[in-house]
């Protein structure tokens, strides 16, 4: 008998712990998910280009002296634009090899700079001066990090606001009086244009801002979405 009111008891006590953790526990229920976005057109206010040098040389000592001459002139030269940040990239050495591909011929030596800039007109003249000796691989614009972070704030206020007003339809078209929110996320996502000038076996002059080698070209825009997603609970 006292087996059996022990085993009573401690039957008692589970069933009350799983009704009081059930009455403690949300149910998952009435939970709908919901998605806005807020997306803006804006217009690009940095310009990007790669310029290159590739020189063939039988001595690989001497090409790297060449290339690095022709390297140290472009960084002096571009000191005349400080609007113009200026970078070094990529640079290698690799052996040229003869159609049997048995013996060598030569090496043959490339090195990248990286012009990046807001003002159009300055980084158009450098990179005019740089082709004397460069060719220029690609030119691309882009929006700048300070913009696109202030623009990015301004999509993210607009997509919640976009977001809450979904969910209060969505509440209304369930004929409820409210809603909680559940969790919600908000992400960013930039969508750029591809480059507008892309380097050709010639040496074409960038003779103005808007041109290369004859070629029009504009800034252009760039698309930015802020995007927010999650789920309320219906009252």
């Amino acid at each position: 008998m006292r087996y059996l009111a022990l085993t009573t008891l401690l039957l008692g006590t589970t069933l009350s712990t799983m009704a009081m953790a059930a009455e403690n526990d949300p149910l998952n229920y009435n939970i709908v998910n919901v998605q806005a976005d807020a997306t803006r057109q804006v217009s690009n206010d940095e310009m990007h280009a790669v310029l290159f040098i590739e020189k063939n040389n039988k001595q690989p000592a001497e090409l790297s002296s060449q290339i690095t001459q022709l390297m140290n002139q472009a960084i002096s030269i571009s000191k005349k634009y400080p609007q113009v940040k200026v970078e070094t990239g990529s640079q290698t050495t690799y052996p040229v090899y003869d159609n049997d591909n048995q013996k060598l011929k030569e090496w043959r030596g490339r090195a990248e700079i990286q012009i990046e800039s807001k003002d159009f007109k300055a980084a158009s003249q450098l990179i005019n001066e740089l082709q004397t000796s460069f060719q220029t691989q690609s030119i691309n614009f882009t929006v700048s990090d300070e913009q696109r972070k202030k623009v990015e704030n301004e999509l993210m206020v607009e997509a919640s606001k976009n977001f809450q007003q979904r969910a209060q339809i969505l509440t209304q078209a369930w004929n409820k009086s409210s809603y909680n929110l559940v969790n919600i996320n908000i992400n960013t996502s930039n969508s750029y244009p591809q480059p507008v000038y892309a380097a050709r076996a010639s040496m074409a002059k960038f003779e103005a801002a808007d041109a290369v080698g004859g070629q029009n070209m504009a800034a252009g825009e760039s698309k930015i979405t802020v995007n927010a997603n999650g789920s309320i609970q219906f009252k």
